[in-house]
């Protein structure tokens, strides 16, 4: 019997970078007359920035002036405000060595993915990852999580998707694999109910019992 292929975000799931994704809002925005609130903000991590900006800007041009701004923060704090949440190393580790087929599937950019894999230490621990640029429709839609499993010929039915927030929640459920909600990212137990997790993460560690079927 084939090994369960596991998929992960990784703002909020993998990695604690929302002080860092809060910092660069708040960068972008510091001289323009609306600015998003946190609570904003956050509920669109998880999405792709254009998403997120769109509602903020005047047109495409002035969208595409604040990617620039948000983008030329994050290239200079990146690495001091990006660490791997707690037992994620050990449990990824663990996972490979057991033989579970691991994607990535991400609304960040192919570059910025790989500097913040790279910098905590999963830099060659997975066998595909799925970034903001390789769909055209992105979470919470499905089709991240679909090209996610055709590059690790996995089914559906034999998935399950780490994520933190309702948008990977959503997207999982559309795609039609198990999905697992993470509870030590921004967004409450509240928020994420409503996409109804098969499962619930309080810490990363647990991923390794439900999947031994403790």
């Amino acid at each position: 019997m084939s090994q369960t292929a596991l998929l992960f975000d990784l703002d909020g799931t993998l990695i604690d970078s929302i002080g860092l994704l809060l910092e660069c809002m708040q960068y972008a925005f510091a001289e323009r007359d609306r600015v998003p609130t946190t609570a904003e903000w956050v509920a669109g991590i998880g999405t792709p920035l254009r998403t997120q900006l769109h509602a903020w800007c005047t047109d495409a041009a002035d969208v595409e002036a604040m990617v620039g701004r948000y983008r030329d923060y994050q290239d200079l704090h990146l690495e001091r405000l990006t660490t791997p949440f707690p037992e994620v190393l050990d449990t990824i580790q663990w996972a490979r060595a057991a033989g579970y087929p691991t994607a990535i599937v991400t609304s960040k950019g192919k570059g910025m993915t790989k500097r913040s894999l790279d910098h905590v230490g999963l830099g060659d621990a997975f066998d595909a990852v799925v970034t903001f640029e390789e769909t055209t429709r992105h979470k919470p839609l499905p089709d991240p999580v679909w090209l996610a499993l055709e590059r690790l010929g996995a089914n559906a039915n034999a998935a399950l998707f780490v994520g933190d927030s309702p948008h990977d929640m959503h997207a999982g459920r559309a795609a039609g694999v198990t999905t697992a909600a993470a509870l030590w990212g921004p967004f409450s137990r509240e928020e994420l109910a409503d996409a109804q997790p098969n499962h619930w993460l309080s810490r990363f560690g647990q991923l390794r019992e439900i999947l031994e079927g403790r």
